[in-house]
């Protein structure tokens, strides 16, 4: 599994709970695009509507900007792979609750590539201090015990 483009933004705006792993329907030079770890997920989102998934806001430039159609936009809706009964799960999870869908990364399995998604919610400004100072202070015991 090699990640291609990953969200990183996510982990600190969100707390993560269920993953999921859906394919992504893409044009040929958008896979191409993201073979060579071109696109961001920064910004972007899914949305459940009419028994489909969809992920809005995917920026995947195009990979050969002079061979690539006229009338492509890399920020469009690109529909997401995933089975009816998960789709029935995210939509009644995502209705419910104050919960988001977020894209948290792209990779590739096989020849195939892949989507990983999360249900979330929301982490507020004193939590996103928390995590912070967790982190630094886990890297300062890390940087502790590498010294000795």
């Amino acid at each position: 599994m090699a990640v291609l483009i990953e969200n990183k933004k996510a982990k600190m705006n969100y707390e993560l709970d269920e993953r999921f792993e859906a394919g992504i329907e893409l044009f040929g030079h958008e896979v191409k695009s993201l073979r060579s770890k071109l696109g961001s997920l920064d910004a972007s989102y899914v949305i459940i509507r009419g028994g489909e998934a969809f992920a809005i806001n995917t920026f995947i430039p195009a990979y050969q900007e002079k061979n690539t159609p006229k009338e492509y936009d890399p920020r469009r809706n690109r529909k997401i792979l995933l089975n009816k009964k998960e789709i029935a799960k995210l939509a009644s999870l995502e209705d419910g609750k104050s919960l988001t869908i977020v894209p948290i990364m792209v990779y590739s399995k096989g020849k195939k590539l892949k989507l990983e998604i999360a249900l979330a919610h929301g982490k507020q400004k004193h939590d996103k201090r928390e995590s912070i100072k967790k982190r630094e202070t886990d890297r300062e015991i890390r940087r502790e015990f590498s010294v000795r």
